[in-house]
């Protein structure tokens, strides 16, 4: 069993101005996989600083395996979650980002402009997803078939991927 954490990317939702949807929505997902628990959610407002100081207290204090974002993948001014998790990653793990990215364009032109990344910091995987609750669970879809595996690796199970 890994854990799991959610964090929301908002600045309306973390001043309790508009309610957080898609946090909700992809804790539901990740409860009903059989290989994960979900232990923590939160939500910060879109400064980098801010989303740096949650990701890294999931990652290296509560040593979460799995950590998720919604929210500031995009382009407006204030999207910065992408920054904010290369700025601690220290692997990326660009297939699965492309993989969203491929996967999205199939439904919206807008998925080109997702800036959405993937990554690894100590034994965590870290997913940035778009904010809306429809494309996080579209784009977590996609990542579904291959994340106990990563999971699983990161963690360091040693036997052969292709057994």
């Amino acid at each position: 069993m890994f854990t799991a954490g959610v964090i929301t990317v908002s600045d309306k939702g973390s001043l309790g101005e508009r309610e957080d949807k898609s946090g909700p929505e992809i804790t539901r997902l990740l409860s009903e996989l059989p290989f994960l628990q979900v232990v923590a959610t939160d939500i910060v407002p879109d400064e980098a600083d801010r989303i740096r100081l949650k990701l890294t207290e999931y990652t290296d204090a509560k040593k979460i395996a799995l950590v998720v974002t919604t929210g500031g993948t995009g382009v407006s001014p204030r999207d910065v979650t992408p920054e904010a998790t290369l700025s601690i990653l220290h692997r990326e793990v660009p297939g699965m980002a492309e993989a969203m990215r491929r996967e999205s364009a199939q439904k919206t032109p807008h998925a080109m402009i997702s800036r959405a990344v993937v990554g690894i910091r100590g034994t965590s995987l870290i997913i940035n997803l778009p904010g809306s609750p429809g494309a996080a669970r579209e784009n977590l879809a996609v990542l579904l078939p291959a994340l106990k595996h990563a999971l699983e690796k990161i963690q360091g199970d040693p036997s052969d991927c292709a057994s």
